[in-house]
């Protein structure tokens, strides 16, 4: 089976995030399988990669270009939706799983080309959509939480399997020195303000700030600018082997400000029996469990502190937390091997579908 993966983000090596490197693992599994997989995506055009791009594309006259970079081909594109039919000619996809951003625009620009639709609910920001989900009249809906589930069958009156991120404890799972209590993605929606108030009063424990999701000058000027005061806090820079960032946490710290539809850094810190103290927001819950402490995003400050301190002092705690958050990575229902069954069963229901129709 061909499979495409649209939407209107962008893709490594421009955008990184969970969406991105739980695509990578669906593509990766899908060749293992003996399948094709490629990406339509936003082409940003920033940095010598993207330079490169926008000459080529320049050079060629087309509406999009294509690369290898994953090891995997990607059409990139200023307007992904506009270059649906470039990429169904170039790959003739049996299938299109779209995601995320502008959703609509591109799946009914895939529906136009005949291509049966998969779409995978990664967030609940309904305004990213770029329309309504129901003119994606014969789509398929898989979601990565009960919790999105429940709000696009709220919004939409869409039914969706469930099927969390899938997750390659290889990449994640790791000795770990115990460093730092560790925040992923500074951003206001992911909680950072909350963790520089913990930090702040907590200035005997380190606190290690890791980029995510890549910052703008004047975005890091002014992370740089607030965490200046507090000789506890580390911020670095983004990375594709996050080993080296678990590989130093003691605790994950994921104070989401937001709807988060999972919480996929809870899942791979699980993969290294590493516990996360968490907000009741979203999905999030779903990702921790029990492996770590869920606590209200407005709850008093010193709920939070108390948190932080118990699992850093307490090595009986944080050992009978950490061994259930290992154990919680291996359930069923992060299975990889499971969860690409239920995939591709998924994909092949919309193939049969289209196929019945086209009778």
């Amino acid at each position: 089976m061909k499979v495409l993966f649209a939407g209107g983000n962008g893709y490594t090596p421009e955008f990184s995030g969970g969406v991105q490197s739980s695509t990578h693992h669906l593509a990766e599994q899908l060749i293992e399988h003996g399948h094709e997989a490629a990406v339509l995506a936003a082409l940003f055009g920033d940095g010598v990669f993207g330079f490169k791009a926008r000459a080529k594309m320049k050079l060629l006259r087309q509406p999009a270009v294509i690369d290898s970079f994953p090891g995997y081909p990607v059409v990139r594109a200023w307007f992904p939706w506009k270059a649906a039919d470039f990429a169904v000619r170039r790959l003739k996809p049996d299938v299109a799983v779209v995601q995320c951003h502008k959703s609509v625009p591109v799946g009914k620009a895939l529906q136009a080309e005949g291509v049966p639709l998969v779409v995978y609910l990664r967030n609940v920001e309904f305004h990213e959509l770029g329309g309504d989900l129901r003119e994606l009249h014969s789509a398929l809906y898989i979601a990565n939480s009960q919790f999105t589930a429940r709000a696009y069958k709220q919004k939409f009156g869409i039914d969706a399997a469930v099927l969390p991120p899938t997750i390659n404890a290889a990449l994640y799972s790791t000795p770990t020195t115990g460093q730092f209590v560790t925040l992923i993605n500074p951003y206001e929606e992911k909680g950072f303000e909350l963790a520089v108030r913990i930090a702040g009063a907590c200035p005997e424990i380190p606190f290690l700030f890791v980029e995510s999701w890549k910052l703008a000058d004047d975005h890091r000027a002014r992370i740089e600018q607030t965490i200046a005061p507090f000789s506890n806090i580390r911020l670095e820079n983004r990375t594709g082997d996050m080993k080296t960032v678990y590989g130093r946490t003691r605790i994950l710290l994921a104070p989401s400000k937001w709807e988060e539809a999972w919480g996929r850094v809870a899942s791979e810190a699980h993969c290294s029996g590493i516990p996360a103290i968490g907000s009741r927001r979203g999905g999030l819950p779903e990702a921790i469990g029990p492996g770590g402490v869920v606590l209200d995003y407005d709850a008093p400050l010193a709920d939070w502190i108390a948190a932080v301190r118990l699992l850093w002092n307490d090595r009986q705690e944080y050992d009978r937390l950490s061994a259930t958050a290992r154990s919680f990575s291996e359930r069923p229902e992060l299975d990889p091997d499971r969860q690409f069954v239920t995939f591709f069963s998924i994909l092949d229901k919309a193939t049969q579908q289209r196929s019945r129709q086209a009778a």
